[in-house]
């Protein structure tokens, strides 16, 4: 074969290994073709802050996928977060408060016993699935229906029944949906909540014994238990932080909105795992990096917002997401047939 037709084939090759990136990046250039105005600074910032907390549940999705898991669970860990912590921050001169005789609370007891609840389930993932092997897809989804009996148990209490829980204090509303004002625009907290979570899980990955025993249990179990580690632990390790990270995104989601219910975070856990895969994570398990997960969330938070900026309909929104869905991972199965 002469370099030309060499240099032919490498490039088709390129094409069809990243076949998903070439399709999204002709949809977004399709957007702005369309709709010049989608390139604004307000556009963008509004992009960075709905994906912030998408960002730090996809992080704790990502670890799991890492490890060669799944968690079904963790829009429902999201929402039970978030109810819990919205029923905490309550303002004391709101009408309808869940605990009308419940002083405000200083903001951090509320969100960190919403994540220390998410965590304590994150960790019951990672036992059932290390220390009684069922499939990560059962025991996740088990979880899931758990989960959301819980929340909306606690949700639907008397004497208000199942009405979304308003009324949030300042400090709370503050600290999910106030910024930092640089020039004319204003970038929010929240945006700096993702920067920090994915510096620390980027420091977890990277330069921890956790984060090389993850990615060795996630590329071949046996052989990781064989070189001595100490795979269940790991395993359940790594379930309790995407249990925390699910438990913060919650606590955001609720002060963001402004409310809660116990839909909140619902199928959250789908867009996640999508956005791993874009992001490059693998199904298989070994592979996947802190930038790609950020970079998948993005690419799907510039669509979705896009989208709804033409006015597209929201049916036509999720027919083109669940097509992502599918070639994404038919893509890595792919790459992961061939690397075999």
């Amino acid at each position: 074969m002469n370099n030309k037709a060499k240099k032919g084939s490498n490039i088709i090759k390129w094409l069809f290994d990243n076949v998903i990136y070439v399709f999204l990046v002709l949809l977004v250039i399709g957007i702005i073709i369309a709709s010049p105005d989608f390139l604004s600074m307000t556009n963008f910032i509004n992009i960075l802050s709905q994906s912030s907390s998408r960002i730090i549940i996809a992080l704790g999705i990502a670890g799991i996928l890492i490890l060669g898991g799944t968690d079904l669970s963790a829009g429902r860990q999201v929402g039970l977060a978030a109810v819990i912590s919205a029923s905490l921050l309550q303002a004391g001169d709101y009408a309808y408060k869940m605990y009308p005789n419940l002083p405000e609370l200083p903001l951090f007891v509320p969100i960190l016993i919403a994540m220390v609840i998410t965590g304590l389930f994150g960790t019951l993932n990672g036992w059932i699935v290390s220390k009684f092997h069922v499939p990560p897809f059962i025991a996740t989804l088990g979880m899931m229906i758990g989960v959301y009996g819980i929340t909306s148990i606690y949700f639907d209490r008397p004497p208000y029944g199942a009405q979304p829980i308003g009324g949030l204090s300042e400090a709370f509303t503050t600290f999910a949906q106030r910024g930092i004002k640089i020039g004319q625009y204003e970038f929010p907290y929240l945006i700096f909540y993702a920067v920090i979570v994915s510096i620390l899980i980027w420091i977890i990955w990277n330069k921890t014994q956790l984060g090389k025993n993850m990615y060795a249990i996630g590329g071949n179990p046996e052989a990781a238990k064989v070189s001595g580690v100490n795979v269940a632990k790991n395993m359940i390790i790594i379930y309790m932080i995407a249990g925390l990270l699910y438990g913060f995104a919650g606590t955001l989601e609720a002060g963001r909105v402004g409310s809660a219910t116990n839909n909140t975070g619902n199928m959250y856990e789908l867009d996640a795992i999508a956005a791993a895969v874009v992001g490059g994570v693998s199904l298989s398990g070994g592979i996947g990096t802190v930038a790609g997960v950020i970079t998948g969330v993005l690419i799907f938070q510039i669509i979705n917002y896009g989208l709804a900026f033409l006015g597209v309909s929201p049916y036509i929104q999720f027919i083109v997401k669940g097509a992502i869905i599918v070639v994404a991972v038919a893509f890595d199965m792919r790459k992961h047939a061939k690397k075999k």
